[in-house]
């Protein structure tokens, strides 16, 4: 509690009239975390752009809350540290944004602006990708975090359009048609349809 007080630049008594430990610290900063990934996906959800457009906003929100705009929002690795009744609250409100995360993801692939496949699985990819950008990232690195935000929503998207004009949408936030046209490609000397 010290070190944490000290990081804040408040005394460790002054702490303690706002948290009883460092358990409810870590929650606090799951929950605001939880709160803004979910506020972000929210307002991009009903928005009338491509899904991919969409997506990538959610990727670029997820990644500034981690990396630049929440300390401790990196808790949310940390859950299993805290009180079981904290636990599942916390579970149930990370389960309900990579839910809305799935659901973006499968109206695109249902659109046909995405390729097929498992949403939920893609989901958690990506989520994961994310969330353990933690980990590696470095504040006095050679890249801020926006950029990173930006470079990785694009890399991570670009895998799942349906079509290389797909990718000039996202930049510009167009929807993507209904139909897909069909690409045609070699792959071993053998023509492969794709779409």
């Amino acid at each position: 509690m010290r070190d944490i007080a000290e990081a804040a630049q408040v005394s460790p008594a002054n702490l303690y009239n706002y948290f009883q430990g460092k358990s409810e610290i870590l929650f606090f900063c799951q929950d605001s975390s939880l709160d803004r990934l979910i506020a972000a996906l929210e307002k991009v959800r009903c928005a009338k752009t491509s899904a991919a457009a969409r997506l990538r906003q959610v990727i670029v929100s997820h990644l500034r809350c981690l990396l630049d705009e929440v300390e401790g929002s990196a808790a949310h690795l940390l859950t299993n540290a805290l009180p079981l009744r904290q636990q599942r609250y916390l579970v149930a409100k990370r389960d309900r944004y990579e839910l809305g995360v799935r659901n973006l993801i499968a109206s695109g692939m249902r659109t046909g602006e995405f390729v097929s496949g498992d949403a939920a699985l893609v989901a958690r990819a990506m989520l994961g990708a994310l969330n353990w950008s933690v980990q590696w990232f470095r504040p006095d690195g050679p890249m801020r975090a926006e950029e990173i935000a930006e470079k990785l929503a694009e890399y991570l998207i670009r895998g799942l359009l349906a079509t290389a004009d797909s990718l000039g949408r996202l930049a510009s936030g167009r929807k993507t048609p209904l139909v897909v046209r069909r690409q045609v490609t070699e792959d071993a000397g053998k023509r492969v349809t794709v779409g």
